[in-house]
């Protein structure tokens, strides 16, 4: 018989100690270690001078084409995925609740139905709510005849049910609502979540049936349950967005057959999720040309460039320390550039309320936009507009100079086909030869040396 024993894991960050704790020793939360009832190590060792499972195999033996995968006519989920769907791949899509998660895969299912069977199966919602979601997506096209639903929450049945139907694609929303009945605990809880999964994992491996779970997020907005699950799956993806805004971005943050941090960009309309071929014409649309606050930085979202509007706004503080608050960047990114403008250019922010949002819900992380937060909080402070056709690229050091960044010719061929015609590059940055020849560019070594070039008369 098997050695049962004890152990306490973290609902969290899924650390285990083998006695309970009211605080979790790795991430620190508070009464969040749980019980669980685990067979010892020895329990699943072969016995001596039984077959082993799998022999090794030389790779030119290995039956298949690594490159095949099942064409997705979402082109932007495509592009995120790495081209398209890859047989016995799992992948783990997250994101708030009522983001487009469900209407994202239901969608996606409609589309691969055509070409052979797909099961979607739920365990939160009822065969009539899926069905009136389904008929809404497809409009006046009628249903496919190798869509299967499926509302079960028992992993086994669910198993049961891919072994007979052997479906191209097998959708579960969500993760954390099926269970394993061989397992004592409950649904969505750590050890049913990461035994799940892994089920779901190896019927992949084995069967060559694609899997997409569908994974809750807690209030920071990090898949819930153990971080274990993210290995287990092939590919992790994020549906992000503002509730107040249309637009979605999914986002790859791990993919083991494509590139990591690609992001696709949709629309979110009546009928379904639309995607955004250009996204940087629609950030751009509503801009008011010659007004002062307003700066466009050209970012990179994966492989694709992408052109965004960065609002600033001072204003004199009424209370005893003035407020920075920052929607869209890193507030920490733009404490430093404040830092940098007061005690390097001279700006007076000492005294001032500074706030910066980015146009869309889109949120830029990286460095190479803080030119254009920088000259969009001068502009403000300054009350003076920066140039229409003018693009910012360049990194803020604390010592106000400009570092250069990576792919530049990319950024600037976006910017050119936009309309653009001149744009503000750190010095150093090495030039090519492929840099488009309509685009006026105007290097500089630092941040004080920028803004004069902007504004050459103050």
């Amino acid at each position: 018989m098997a050695k049962i024993k004890t152990q306490y894991v973290c609902q969290q960050c899924g650390r285990a100690v083998a006695r309970p704790l009211g605080r979790c020793p790795q991430c620190g939360g508070w009464n969040t270690m749980v019980e669980e009832t685990i067979a010892s190590p020895a329990a699943r060792r072969p016995a001596p001078g039984s077959l082993l499972p799998h022999a090794p195999k030389r790779f030119s033996e290995i039956d298949g084409d690594p490159d095949e995968r099942l064409p997705l006519p979402l082109e932007e989920f495509s592009r995120v995925l790495g081209g398209g769907i890859v047989p016995g791949s799992v992948v783990l899509i997250g994101g708030d609740p009522g983001i487009g998660k469900s209407t994202l895969l239901l969608q996606t299912a409609l589309l691969l139905a055509e070409d052979g069977p797909i099961l979607y199966v739920s365990g939160e919602e009822s065969e009539r709510q899926i069905k009136s979601r389904a008929s809404r997506l497809a409009g006046e096209a009628r249903l496919p005849e190798s869509l299967y639903l499926l509302t079960e929450t028992d992993l086994h049945a669910i198993l049961q049910h891919i072994e007979a139907l052997a479906p191209r694609l097998v959708i579960i929303d969500s993760i954390q609502a099926v269970s394993l009945p061989d397992v004592e605990s409950s649904a969505g809880s750590i050890t049913q979540v990461r035994e799940s999964a892994a089920r779901l994992q190896a019927m992949a491996k084995a069967s060559g049936v694609a899997v997409f779970l569908v994974g809750h997020v807690t209030k920071e907005g990090s898949i819930a349950g153990p971080r274990v699950l993210e290995h287990i799956v092939d590919t992790v993806l994020y549906l992000e967005g503002d509730a107040f805004h249309a637009y979605r971005l999914l986002r790859s943050v791990k993919n083991r057959f494509g590139a990591t941090t690609e992001v696709g960009v949709f629309e979110m309309q009546p009928f379904g999720l639309v995607e955004v071929p250009n996204p940087s014409e629609v950030f751009l649309a509503e801009r008011v040309v010659n007004a002062p606050g307003s700066a466009v930085a050209v970012t990179i979202e994966g492989t694709r460039p992408l052109l965004v509007e960065i609002q600033g706004l001072t204003s004199p503080t009424s209370f005893g320390h003035p407020r920075r608050t920052a929607n869209g960047v890193d507030l920490n990114r733009l404490l430093l550039t404040v830092a940098v403008l007061t005690r390097r250019v001279g700006l007076g922010l000492s005294e001032q309320d500074v706030f910066v949002n980015v146009v869309g819900g889109l949120k830029v992380s990286e460095p190479a936009a803080d030119l254009a937060v920088a000259a969009a909080v001068a502009s403000s402070m300054r009350d003076l507009a920066v140039p229409a056709d003018l693009a910012c690229i360049g990194e803020v050091g604390l010592s106000g100079e400009l570092r250069t960044v990576a792919q530049v010719t990319a950024r600037l061929k976006e910017a050119a086909k936009l309309g653009f015609r001149r744009v503000l590059i750190p010095q150093a940055t090495r030039q090519e030869d492929d840099w488009p020849a309509a685009l006026q560019i105007l290097p500089v070594r630092s941040l004080r040396e920028a803004l004069s070039m902007l504004w050459p008369h103050t």
